[in-house]
Order: structure tokens, then sequence, then C-alpha cells
């Protein structure tokens, strides 16, 4: 049945709202809504409820006995809003007509247009009965649920509304709808605030590396040494690797052959080639990531655990020699895929030790490698650091002292990458090499933490790219960081390009190395993200476990009346009103005021 046209004074409907007909235009009708505005709509747009005139509409409520007896008589056809009205109400005005469509609206009994109005049958009814009662019964619970978590509490029963806030404090959803009922911001670090205020998570719980969409387990695909190549031995030559207590993949360690510097490094290349599986993985993964509570290696376990120096009585290595000046300068660069056997020390145990005539002749060479680089205006940030581990649930925090040790394997790997950089611009090997501009404002003597913590917000992030350059905080004319190969993706490339090159065969050319620089990159940002948020999660942890902790700090910046402070046994700089004036670089003494876990962030004061 095809709709009437509207007329003048009569009832339709706009957007399922009551409406009067005040004007006809031959394109266009005009109608009154709630209200009293005018509105031009189209024909099309509003549809005849009832042929007017059209007052003031008196809100009607259909019985049940009425509703009900016309419900029956009409079950199984079909009706019109007349009909229904004068069933329903006894007679048929707009106001029976509005109170009928809001029964059609309803859509328990009936549904349609106007104009044809369709009945439900009883097993329709039924039905829809039972789902509006699991509504009831749903609204209900969740009622239910948001008032018991407003008050700090949940049931086990309540993971499933939990469940978009868990996604949203580990970043896999944008939103929450428990955090909008509650009025809250909906953003991960509310949502981690609110897992922890109704003890669905703990401080134990670390977001950051999910959020930053990063694999949490190992890799696991298969690996096995490349050919058969023939490999130089050098098991006779004591070769240490001096590594933290407790590392588990060592890939470097030294030794000296009748005053020639060799530095072997694991060599990954020989179980990983470019494009093999594992490559694939270990370049979507960009580096080894390292987190308190536990490592995810770049490669798998398996390769580790037989490349790793030190792990068995034999180690294959490619491996550097070099010969070293009176002046710290590197004179020509052998590499040979070896065969070595090496000795593993902590730093304190090589510290120990440095008298004996190896380990003496390696720091010899270091400082000269040291004093050579000064020379060149590299810059040397002595700031603290600490080493972070989870230990059953507690966290322990170590400052790493500066040992003599950790400089000596510092300038032999930066010996290294500035040889193989000169052998790689010598022989035309493309190369991920890494450089670093001089920082604008340049004036530095390093004197003291503020000069070092200035400098240290002053100096531009290095760049990997396939031209060579200078790298101005190292003080190095080229340079390719290489002595890595199990922990950074780059490193495991610039190994893959020096095997190609000895072995005769073709390595990659320099617009493959830029692509690989690329996505390693923004891994790798992610990576740094992680691990850098993570600590201070586990660090705030850690002063929430020792409520009572004070600790010395210096001054190391002032931006108004506010100080930047560093804790050297944290290794943690915050901000603190110290409430009268202080001198840069003054010792002072606080204690924590209060730890927020979720947004990062600690109060101090000041112990007077």
């Amino acid at each position: 049945m095809a709709a009437p046209l509207p007329i003048l004074e009569s009832l339709v409907l706009y957007r399922n709202r009551p409406a009067r007909v005040v004007h006809l235009e031959s394109k266009k009708v005009t109608i009154e809504v709630l209200g009293g505005k005018h509105l031009s709509v189209r024909f099309k747009d509003v549809i005849s409820l009832h042929p007017g005139p059209a007052g003031q509409l008196v809100e009607l409520q259909a019985g049940d006995d009425e509703l009900l007896t016309a419900w029956e008589l009409l079950t199984g056809e079909s009706t019109t809003i007349s009909e229904l009205a004068g069933l329903v109400f006894g007679e048929y005005n707009p106001s029976t007509a509005w109170a009928s469509w809001q029964l059609v609206l309803d859509g328990l009994y009936f549904t349609g247009e106007p104009q044809n109005i369709s009945v439900c049958t009883a097993e329709e009814v039924e039905n829809e009965k039972d789902l509006r009662d699991r509504k009831l019964a749903e609204e209900a619970a969740w009622q239910e649920f948001i008032n018991r978590v407003d008050r700090g509490e949940y049931l086990e029963e309540d993971e499933i509304y939990l469940e978009d806030v868990v996604k949203l404090g580990i970043g896999e959803r944008d939103g929450s709808r428990v955090l909008k009922a509650l009025k809250f911001t909906e953003s991960p670090e509310q949502a981690h605030a609110f897992l922890l205020k109704i003890g669905y998570w703990d401080r134990q719980v670390n977001p950051y590396p999910i959020r930053s969409r990063l694999p949490l387990e190992s890799p696991q695909v298969p690996v096995e040494f490349v050919g058969d190549e023939e490999r130089r031995d050098l098991t006779h030559l004591q070769s240490f690797a001096i590594d933290d207590e407790g590392s588990n993949d060592p890939d470097d360690a030294l030794s000296i052959e009748d005053g020639r510097l060799w530095v072997h490094i694991a060599d990954a290349s020989a179980m990983v080639p470019p494009n093999s599986p594992a490559d694939s993985e270990a370049r979507s993964r960009g580096a080894t990531l390292y987190l308190p509570e536990n490592t995810v290696t770049m490669l798998p376990p398996e390769a580790i655990e037989k490349l790793a120096l030190g792990l068995n009585e034999q180690s294959p290595a490619l491996s550097f020699g070099m010969n070293i000046s009176d002046s710290g300068e590197v004179l020509g660069l052998d590499i040979v895929p070896s065969w070595v056997k090496v000795t593993r020390l902590t730093y304190d145990e090589a510290e120990s030790r440095l008298s004996e005539p190896i380990l003496g002749q390696l720091n010899d060479y270091a400082l000269l490698s040291r004093k050579r680089r000064l020379e060149n205006g590299a810059i040397e940030l002595s700031l603290p650091e600490i080493k972070i581990r989870t230990v059953d649930g507690e966290v322990d925090i170590r400052p790493l002292p500066s040992l003599q040790s950790r400089e000596l394997v510092r300038e032999a790997m930066l010996m290294t990458g500035q040889a193989v950089a000169e052998y790689a611009v010598e022989h035309e090997i493309p190369m991920p090499f890494t450089t670093q501009e001089i920082p604008e404002s340049y004036e530095f003597d390093g004197e003291t933490l503020s000069q070092m913590f200035a400098m240290r917000n002053r100096l531009r992030a290095s760049r990997r790219t396939v031209h060579p350059g200078s790298h101005a905080g190292l003080g190095l004319d080229e340079y390719v960081q290489a002595t890595s190969p199990l922990r950074r993706y780059l490193d495991l490339l610039v190994h893959q390009q020096l095997r190609a090159h000895i072995s005769g065969s073709n390595p990659l050319n320099a617009e493959e190395i830029l692509d690989r620089i690329g996505a390693i990159d923004e891994v790798v940002g992610s990576i740094r993200r992680a691990e850098r948020n993570s600590n201070r999660h586990w660090t705030l942890v850690y002063l929430v476990q020792n409520p009572g902790w004070r600790g010395e700090a210096v001054v190391v910046d002032r931006r108004g009346a506010r100080y930047q402070c560093l804790i050297p046994e944290l290794a943690m700089d915050a901000g603190i009103y110290l409430g009268k004036d202080v001198e840069l670089d003054t010792l002072v003494e606080l204690s924590v005021e209060g730890i927020d876990l979720a947004f990062l962030e600690a109060d101090f004061r000041l112990v007077e």
C-alpha cells in the first residue's frame, strides 16, 4: 500500500519523531517539530501518520489487555496504523496514531511502516522477551560490576569485563568501555593505574615490552653452520671474554700475540647467512631485548649456545688482528675465521688481574686508544650506571663501578669498529656506518656531573648510513659497530658483509644495506624505549619495596624554581622544588614522597 502524501495540518513522522505540516511547496514541506522549531525538508523525508488536524499531542499508554487483544486478533496478518489505533485505543486520532506508532517502534508485538505493519508471531514475541530479559540481566550485572570496581574491588567473574582494560593497558586497543563508564581517561597509563587499584595487576606486571609490540619469547627457528670452512687455529692464545656477572651471551674476547691485538667476535654469520630464516627473524627483532626480569634474545638459543665465546671448550670466531702504534693508532687489519679457547672473566675479576702481562698489555692499548680519541675531540661522559635485576619478585639494584676493565673492553671494541670501517672503505664493501654530528654550542671539559648531564642532553643521536663519516662523540673519523652480532642485527649484517668479501662472494649492495638500516632503526627505537621504561618501572618498584629510602643526589640543572637532581645509586634524575637557592653540583639528600607506578613518576622531597 502506497503511503499517503502529507497535507496541511497533518501529523507526520520525521526521523521517527512526530511533526505537524505547516506549509507545502512543490518539492519541499515545512514542518513544525516538538519544541516549535520549523524545518524545511524533502517530501521523502517525512511519513504520514494521521491526516489531522494535528494539534497538541496527548501522551497515551496502551493497557495490557487492549494491547494483547489487538495482537491476538491480528496475529499472522498485517495491518495499518489506523486499524491498530482503533483496536488498541478505540479510535484513530493524532494522539492514538502517535501512541500506536510507539508500539511499532517498541518492536515486541508489531514492526514495519505505518501503512504496512507486520504482526509478530507468538514465537517471535517469546524470543524477543527472552532477549530483553537477558539484556536486563546483563545490564544489571554490568552495573553491579561498575559499582564494585568503583569501590576498588573485583570478583573472578569480572574478568570478562576487565579484558578491554587489560588490552588498553598493554596497548592492544585504544579505548575501554569500563574506563569510559567510570569517566576515566581512556589511556594505557590510566588502565594500568585502574588495574593496580582494584588488585587485578600487581607491581610485578611490566606492560612496556608488550606496548612496544615486542616479542616476549626468544626465536625458535632452525640454524646450522654454513659449509665446512677452514678456520685458523688460535686456541693457543689466552683469550679473555670479559663481561658483566650473569651474562649468558658473551660475543667478544681479547688476546695478545707477540704484541698484536686480537679481538675475537662470535661468528654469527657462520650460522645466520643473509635471508635465511634466522636472519629474517633477527631482522624483525633488531636486537636482543634486555629486561630486569628476563632476556629475549635476537637469535635462537641454539645458535647462542654454539656461538657464544667460552660456553664450549672451543668456540668459532671471526677474529680481527690489529697492530697498535705507540700513539694508539690501528695499523692494518686481518680478518680470519678461527677457533679460539676462551676464559670468561667478570669485570671485577679482570680489574684485579690488570697487573698480569696479557691484561696489562690490553690495558695499555686501551689507554693509548682513549688518549688518541680524546685528542681527536671525543666526548667522554661519566654518568652513573646501574644493573637492575628481579629475583623472586624483589628488585635488586647495584651500581656499576667505573672500572678500568670496562674501559679496556670498550676501547678494544672501538678500535675494532674503526678498523672495520677503514677496511670497508678501502675495499669498497657496503656497510652500515655509524656517524654522529658535533653538537651545537660545543664547549665541554667534562669535569662535573652537571656539565656531563648538560652535554648528554645536547648530544645529537647517532645515525646509521651507507656513507662513511665521522663520529664526533667517539672521536673517530669512521666507525662501524661490529662486535655484538649475537645481540645487534646491524653488527650481524657487518659480519655477513665481511664474510662475503673474504670468501669471494658478492656482498649486499648499498641499497639493500640502506633498506635494512631503515627497518632496524624503527624496531630498535621500540626496544630502547621498552628497556628504558622497564628499567624505570622496576626502579620505582624498588622504591615501593623500600618505603624508607633516602639517598644522595647531585643538583645538575635548574629551570626556574625547579631543580633537576641526579640520584647516582639509582641512575635516575628527578625534578624537585628545593625551596631555596642551590648551586649546581651541590650534594643533597632526598627521600621518597610518593610513587605513581602507572605513570612512571616519583616525587622526592629534600631531607633537611
